[in-house]
């Protein structure tokens, strides 16, 4: 009900809602959680397994139980904290996890079950029959399974990214982080303050104490508007930051679209990666409930979260209120709810000797030990030392105390510490390198020592910056104490209730204990303790304490689980921003690409571009027809391919000759100026990365060409070589790929073609195999190369990007001229396979260098990348190796993919013997030829073994062979 006289809400300004189909009004600054909570809503949603009534537990992003499902169609969205839902005219949200209906939920019937489904059945049952599981058992758990639910569509709602740097990031917009951005802000630092609310203030929103002369809520916003006036401080409301990474780098999520009717064009989310040189964590602390029987009944939420209704919102969460607790923060709320009018049934503490000035039956020494009420409280049954008495009551306050928010400063694998004084874990000191915490978030529990330690952090952190700083005149304070008696487990008959989420129970832990699943992060797979959406916020710290009792030892021993990022759940959608439809899969086209769809060729994607298949002509039948005539041409006559896709990276300085030999297996630093090298890059673990040329243009300048599929992979290890490994090199590189349009000529009319074109002519002298240099084409500055991917003469010309479609269509009609013409990837890869060259089909991230037969080119008289690695035991022999394949009968058909077995027995997968990576018809054989791999293949030459491939059914006699199936004698490259 509202309370007139409290909240910050606007009462003129009516929102109109929904919920379960439900009309109902709230006000301008409202969520949905304390919306409903004022049109009498209590029951709000369903727990995961036994789907037992859940009502509001807290008031803020740690919410367990009252997810919801807002919007519909494509752009619905689930798990939404209704506590964090921010009210506007025709939010429409519905209920989740729940059929037929929420009050009436027919999967309830799992809680009568509960005996059957305790922590750890799953280990336990679905053993038998064995063919249930994949027909009954599994089906029927991924149905039950989940929470809300996708729409199955696209959505069709903008998401975006962006970045964002400062001195000093402030985590948390309460009165730590409000005089912590102040303090800093003063200095001239860029500081930028974040909070996932809309309003700052944090704590001070909620509470009635006063800071200085005025309210807290008052003077909150008096400083927001001082931060607001200063140029370099950037305030960034609805923004929860999620994850601590290395760098001085953080994650945060900017909600945008989430409270009203978004503007056309506006993101939904926003993805920031923040990046600063110091951090103040001042995210203040989390309230615990006490565990008791039936502590999940819709009525019992935290004495916070009472205090955050009644003072921010307006709203009592019951009519006759009970205030449970074991430290001086839930008396605040007794306190609160006397002032604002609001029946208190009673005030019970668990500690003895304690005096709270309220007009209502104060209980010392007593627990709450039972709750009745199904849909909502209705009843809770108090041990008061000298018998269980019931009282009447339909909302119950519990403080169990206050857990300070170290999650971010555990991100990167540091550990809490215990701190017995508040009988919870603060921050370790250096956890995040440049992440400091202070005020509650550091086990500061009063105003007073909030606002003073976020001052001295601030101070500091401006020393460290070389800012000088006068410690700030800090308001007066209301006297506070925070004094605290840990009771985790009160009792009762009944469940005791823990994580709410995933209804893990007292008895659950215990039971784990029992079971020897006594380490911290087995107890937490076992029972699944804090693996719900909210990360067991408000749990994991009872669990811990109920699993340190179950095993005799203190909590510190005991430990935490693992905190990961995110802090809160982060839609993919805004992860991934930008990365839908072409952002996922951008089309990057040659300088070709017109004139090759001219010719009608059908275009393929080869890594993020997208490339030719094959370029038909009238009368073909099949593309086997157009590629046939393709490898014809380069091998008889001339062809031509636009290779430009082809990773090109400019490397420069005086070290770039050692920075080579260290990044390929072999040597570079003895390259001659205008020769090429073929190259071989291992990744560290010693399995090849990628291969291709390198050539050398000047005595500090070469020129790397890489694979399409792993240009950005290898220019990225480039990065991370130079700035890791050997930063002391001085050398620079850059991607050239796309500024250069680069085209095979391939075939032994190469040259002929080549002199047409060139303003001086070369021939075998001036230009040799794996030659290179500048030329001059059709008065053009262009560049030379005599390589060959398909085995005969020839080169790959480049020219600037901008002359690239010119040249392309200038050299098919020389080519044609001479008898040839363009080819596409098929005939490219039947050229490649030909020659045993390879490709990422073979050095697919599991072979070494011996396994290709390469070996040798890993030098032993210098490092490199992976050598080390590379001469493992196991990686040496006995391994399967690259070698080619022929079919026995020349109409046997070869398929990629299919595996290798010996000739007698089962082919099965205990016989392997090896597998087929790439197959193509050839023109020159005359029968399908393939490379593939089989153990100690290459002294195994002519042996006949059997090619099964077993998902569409072929099996067929194949032979050994050399890979190297055309001229393997390679006089055709070098003539």
């Amino acid at each position: 009900m509202r309370v007139d006289g409290k909240g910050r809400i606007n009462r003129s300004e009516t929102r109109a809602f929904s919920f379960a189909g439900k009309s109902y009004q709230g006000f301008a600054g409202d969520t949905l959680a304390s919306a409903l909570l004022a049109n009498g809503v209590r029951l709000m949603g369903r727990s995961f397994k036994y789907h037992r009534p859940r009502g509001l537990l807290t008031a803020g992003s740690e919410e367990p139980n009252a997810l919801v499902t807002v919007g519909s169609g494509a752009g619905q969205e689930p798990n939404v904290r209704a506590t964090m839902q921010e009210l506007y005219d025709g939010l429409e949200a519905r209920p989740q996890n729940a059929w037929p209906s929420l009050e009436w939920d027919a999967l309830e019937v799992n809680d009568l079950m509960s005996p059957f489904l305790s922590a750890g059945f799953y280990y336990k049952t679905f053993m038998w029959p064995k063919a249930f599981w994949e027909k009954v058992y599994e089906p029927f758990i991924r149905n039950a399974a989940g929470l809300g639910a996708l729409s199955g569509q696209a959505d069709g709602d903008r998401y975006d990214k962006a970045y964002a740097h400062c001195d000093v990031l402030v985590i948390g917009a309460g009165p730590a982080g409000l005089i912590a951005a102040k303090t800093l802000g003063q200095t001239g630092l860029d500081v930028i303050l974040v909070d996932e609310s809309w309003e700052m203030g944090g704590r001070l929103l909620s509470e009635t104490e006063e800071i200085g002369d005025q309210s807290g809520a008052d003077w909150a916003a008096s400083l927001t508007a001082e931060l607001t006036a200063m140029s370099n401080v950037r305030l960034m409301t609805r923004t929860t930051v999620t994850g601590a990474y290395d760098g001085g780098i953080f994650g945060a999520l900017e909600k945008v679209g989430h409270h009203g009717v978004m503007p056309d064009g506006a993101p939904r989310e926003t993805f920031w990666r923040i990046q600063t040189q110091r951090a103040v964590l001042a995210a203040g602390a989390l309230e615990r409930p006490i565990a008791f029987a039936n502590n999940d009944r819709p009525g019992i939420m935290t004495a916070g979260a009472v205090r955050s209704y009644l003072n921010r919102f307006g709203v009592a969460p019951g009519q006759k209120i009970a205030v449970f607790g074991n430290n001086d923060d839930a008396h605040r709320t007794a306190l609160d709810l006397q002032d604002a009018g609001v029946e208190i049934a009673a005030v019970i503490d668990s500690r003895d000797d304690v005096n709270v000035p309220v007009d209502a039956p104060l209980m010392t020494g007593a627990k709450v030990v039972g709750a009745k009420g199904r849909l909502g409280l209705r009843e809770i049954m108090i041990d008061t030392g000298r018998g269980v008495r019931p009282l009447q009551v339909d909302c119950l306050a519990v403080s169990g105390g206050w857990n300070p928010s170290v999650h971010l400063t555990c991100h990167m694998n540091g550990r809490p510490t215990w701190e017995p004084s508040i009988a919870s874990f603060v921050p370790t000191q250096g956890a995040v390198p440049g992440l400091i915490a202070c005020g509650s978030a550091a086990g500061e529990m009063t105003t007073e020592a909030v606002l003073s330690s976020a001052a001295r952090v601030a101070s500091e952190i401006a020393s460290e910056l070389g800012k000088s700083t006068a410690q700030p005149d800090l308001p007066e304070t209301e006297h506070q104490t925070y004094a605290i008696a840990p009771l985790w487990d009160a009792g009762g008959k009944g469940r005791a209730w823990l994580d709410f989420q995933n209804d893990v129970t007292t008895k659950d832990v215990r039971q784990a204990a029992k079971e020897n699943y006594a380490s911290v992060e087995h107890m937490k797979r076992y029972t699944t303790q804090g693996m719900a959406t909210d990360q067991g916020k408000n749990s994991n710290v009872a669990a811990l304490a109920v699993l340190a009792d179950a095993t005799g030892r203190g909590i510190p021993e005991t430990g935490t689980t693992t905190f990961r990022p995110p802090y809160s759940p982060v839609a993919l959608a805004a992860l991934g921003a930008g990365a839908q439809g072409k952002g996922f899969a951008p089309e990057r086209l040659t300088t070709s690409h017109a004139a090759t769809v001219a010719r009608q060729a059908p275009m393929i994607e080869a890594g993020l571009w997208y490339r030719p298949s094959y370029f038909p002509e009238a009368g073909e039948q099949t593309w086997r027809d157009s590629c046939d005539r393709e490898v014809g041409w380069v091998r008889n006559a001339v062809g031509v391919c636009d290779v430009s896709t082809l990773g090109k990276i400019d490397i420069q300085g005086p070290d770039a000759g050692a920075f080579l030999d260290f990044v390929y297996s072999n040597t570079f630093s003895t390259l001659k100026v205008g020769k090429v090298r073929y190259g071989l890059m291992l990744r560290e673990d010693g399995h090849v990365m990628d291969d291709g040329t390198c050539a050398r243009w000047g005595e500090t300048h070469y020129v790397m060409t890489t694979t399409t599929a792993a240009a950005g992979q290898v220019m990225k290890h480039l990065d991370y070589v130079h700035q890791c490994l050997r930063p002391e090199l001085d050398v620079s590189f850059t991607s050239a790929t796309e500024q250069w349009a680069q085209f095979a000529v391939a075939g032994p009319k190469s040259r002929e073609l080549l002199n047409a074109l060139l303003d001086a002519p070369i021939d075998n002298e001036s230009f040799p195999y794996m030659g290179c240099g500048s030329v001059s084409v059709a008065g053009v500055a262009g560049r030379l190369f005599r390589i060959s991917f398909s085995g005969e003469h020839a080169y790959e010309v480049a020219v600037p990007a901008r002359y690239g479609d010119s040249l392309f269509r200038i050299l098919v009609a020389q080519a044609e001229a001479l008898g040839g013409g363009a080819y596409g990837m098929e005939a490219l890869n039947v050229l490649r396979i030909e020659k045993g060259f390879i490709t990422h089909a073979e050095i697919h991230g599991r072979t070494t260098a011996f396994d290709i037969g390469m070996g040798r080119m890993v030098s032993t008289k210098k490092d490199c990348v992976g050598q080390t690695m590379a001469h493992r035991p196991g990686l040496l022999e006995d391994r399967e190796e690259l070698v080619g394949f022929r079919p026995a009968r020349p109409t046997g058909k070869i398929l990629a993919g299919a595996h290798i077995y010996p000739l007698d027995g089962e082919a099965v997968r205990e016989r392997d013997q090896g597998y087929v990576t790439s197959v193509a018809y050839s023109p020159s054989v005359g029968t399908d030829i393939a490379l593939g791999f089989v153990r100690n293949g290459r002294a195994r030459i002519g042996e006949k073994l059997r090619m099964m491939d077993h998902l569409r059914g072929e099996d067929t006699l194949v032979e050994l062979c050399d890979p190297v199936f055309v001229d393997p004698e390679g006089g055709r490259l070098r003539g």
